[in-house]
């Protein structure tokens, strides 16, 4: 088996996933990392929808959470509405290989149209990926305005529009994510919103 597939696993196809851990007040936690019931940054105040962890193989990846507008409860992972996405890492994984996998990814699950809309904020996206080692994280957010890609809360990337944002979140939680177990994991167990 060579690195590549173990590198690229926050876009690697998932074999394998582990229930949903429901929300309690305080958050939740997934093999071991906690998720906050409530995240507010950038002057937006998001709530938790689910939480899952990806399994490669006999790998832990990683874990996830998905958050939305507090007053958005129903799943809109590629509407307008503000939300949110963490994932926390439990293997290093180096930045070429997020910028690779991403842009494969897309290139398999939009139509040309829709990825020459967002190439040129994609294409910026995958030059700012930085390498990651277990414990950290990276946070991808949309506050209805503006996108943003933190790494352990700083920001490396921001600007992009709501297409952007949408191609983005659809890679994991689109109507072709890269598993749809592990996406409605992190939608609480439902289908996802309309566009």
């Amino acid at each position: 088996m060579s690195a590549y597939p173990l590198r690229a696993l926050p876009l690697a196809m998932v074999l394998l996933v582990t229930p949903l851990a429901h929300a309690e007040e305080e958050g939740v936690s997934e093999n071991g990392e906690p998720f906050a019931r409530t995240i507010e940054t950038h002057g937006q105040r998001y709530e938790l929808l689910g939480s899952g962890v990806f399994t490669y193989m006999i790998w832990t990846a990683y874990a996830g959470a998905y958050y939305q507008a507090e007053v958005e409860t129903k799943p809109q992972p590629l509407g307008d509405v503000p939300r949110l996405l963490e994932l926390a890492y439990f293997h290093d994984i180096e930045a070429a290989d997020f910028a690779e996998a991403t842009t494969e990814t897309l290139e398999k699950s939009l139509t040309r149209y829709e990825l020459n809309q967002v190439e040129e904020e994609i294409d910026i996206i995958n030059q700012r990926y930085q390498d990651v080692a277990p414990g950290d994280r990276y946070r991808l957010s949309w506050d209805g305005d503006t996108l943003r890609l933190a790494l352990n809360g700083e920001v490396v990337y921001e600007g992009g529009d709501s297409e952007a944002a949408s191609a983005m979140f659809g890679i994991w939680l689109g109507e072709k994510p890269l598993d749809e177990q592990f996406r409605d994991a992190l939608l609480g167990n439902a289908s996802p919103g309309e566009n």
